[in-house]
């Protein structure tokens, strides 16, 4: 595919490092157009809590003679963490899920129990077996994909899900919200729900089988979970003026939140394939997604996105310290990672996915939903 002459978005900072990216005549990007067709459907911050308060009735009358009434899934970032401390203003006893892959900070360890125990939460930490996380990741990291996240990311919600139904809870509450993420390219990823794409890049790049990871089947995420189990995701910070900045100082003036130097900086893998892995092998600074987020829900000027994209992603020496806590922990030498860094790139629809079955169930669901008369959520 010809590469498009460069072009940066007016309003926001989107630019053609999206190989997707639209602009209409004004020089207006179709994510800022996107997020405007958003704001009327899923995103209302001006509400005043009235949608907010009826989902919560029902979450809390649902929730009567169980011990939880929801499942929360902890990172330690300031999402779901700011969440956690709601759910407590709010009310509702939500059984509390971390999943560790391996590669928390200690700042992130430190922030989750200040939190748990600020809100007096039962916490269950699912740890996951590192040798597979491992091979997995050198899977992953051996096809030259873009996501690299999703051996964690699939994992976390596959774990979300298995505790969700063994406790008889039908509500699960994310942290994902739209004003900090709601522009993001489609072309640079693909699902972290897709395990017929997770299980076809292990087979052709692991070396060991999988016998504790959860997975979530095709079939249990379009169908057995929203119909059967009746679960839904609810995402409360969309139906509220978050501000995430306004959020960290009520959290450190609370229960004394430490906020991380950059997005996603509880996750030590999460830090390096975002701040090098992406820019230096795809040309991707997930920078610029997130701060037009942040333009578009009216959190930062454009001027400033611009400045801030000036910055260096990395300072030289704690790239290099980064980079040495990388390979030790995945056990390859600093040649293996170069030389994986400067294999092609791949993208993950050069392996067998469920995008074609997707399209299919997003038509059944719409069909479905008519017929009950209500939404069924899930992650897409």
């Amino acid at each position: 595919m010809a590469a498009k002459p460069y072009q940066r978005c007016v309003r926001c900072v989107m630019d053609t490092s999206d190989q997707n990216i639209s602009f209409d005549a004004e020089g207006v990007c179709n994510h800022c157009r996107g997020f405007e067709a958003l704001k009327e459907t899923q995103w209302f911050p001006d509400d005043g809590g009235r949608r907010l308060d009826g989902i919560l009735d029902r979450v809390r009358a649902e929730g009567e003679g169980k011990e939880y009434d929801s499942i929360l899934g902890l990172s330690g970032g300031a999402d779901s963490t700011y969440l956690a401390y709601k759910m407590k203003d709010w009310g509702l006893r939500p059984l509390v899920v971390h999943v560790d892959a391996g590669w928390n900070s200690e700042l992130a360890v430190a922030n989750i129990e200040r939190v748990v125990k600020h809100c007096g939460y039962d916490l269950h930490t699912h740890v996951v077996d590192w040798e597979e996380m491992r091979d997995l990741h050198l899977a992953f990291l051996r096809a030259g994909i873009p996501n690299q996240d999703v051996p964690q990311d699939h994992v976390f919600f596959a774990s979300l899900y298995n505790f969700a139904t063994a406790n008889g809870i039908r509500t699960i509450f994310s942290g994902g919200n739209l004003a900090t993420e709601g522009i993001f390219p489609q072309s640079w990823h693909g699902s972290a729900m897709d395990a017929i794409n997770l299980k076809a890049i292990h087979r052709k790049f692991g070396t060991r089988p999988l016998r504790s990871y959860s997975t979530i089947s095709f079939f249990s995420y379009y169908f057995w979970y929203p119909f059967v189990k009746k679960m839904r995701t609810v995402r409360p910070l969309n139906y509220m003026p978050y501000v995430k900045a306004d959020a960290i100082r009520e959290m450190e003036q609370a229960f004394g939140y430490k906020p991380y130097d950059r997005k996603h900086g509880e996750s030590l893998f999460t830090q390096l394939f975002q701040n090098y892995y992406l820019p230096h092998k795809f040309g991707y600074d997930k920078r610029i997604p997130h701060f037009s987020s942040l333009i578009v829900s009216g959190q930062m000027t454009r001027e400033d996105a611009l400045a801030r994209l000036e910055e260096p992603l990395y300072e030289p020496r704690e790239l290099e310290n980064d980079i040495a806590y990388f390979c030790k922990k995945l056990r390859i030498s600093r040649q293996e990672f170069d030389a994986l860094l400067a294999a092609p790139a791949a993208h993950h629809t050069d392996f067998p996915t469920w995008e074609s079955r997707q399209k299919i169930a997003k038509r059944a669901q719409a069909v479905v939903e008519r017929v009950l008369g209500r939404r069924v959520a899930v992650y897409s």
